[in-house]
C-alpha cells in the first residue's frame, strides 16, 4: 500500500475537521486517530536530516 505524503494527510485531516468528526469511538474517530498519528510521523521523517546520519552519527 502506498503511504500519504505530508500533504495528503493534512488534506484528509481537514476534510475530517471539515465534517465535524472527533476522535471518539466510532470508526471515523478511530480513523482520525490513525490519520494523526501518520500525520506526526510522517512530520518527524519530513524533519530529519538524513545528511547527519553519514559516518553513522545515528541509528535510523
Amino acid at each position: 500500500m502506498n503511504e500519504f505524503n505530508l500533504d495528503e494527510l493534512n488534506l484528509l485531516l481537514s476534510v475530517f475537521e471539515k465534517a465535524g468528526i472527533s476522535t471518539d469511538q466510532s470508526a471515523e474517530g478511530e480513523m482520525l486517530q490513525r490519520l494523526k498519528a501518520a500525520q506526526e510521523t510522517r512530520q518527524e521523517l519530513d524533519s530529519m536530516d538524513f545528511d547527519d546520519c553519514l559516518g553513522g552519527a545515528c541509528k535510523l
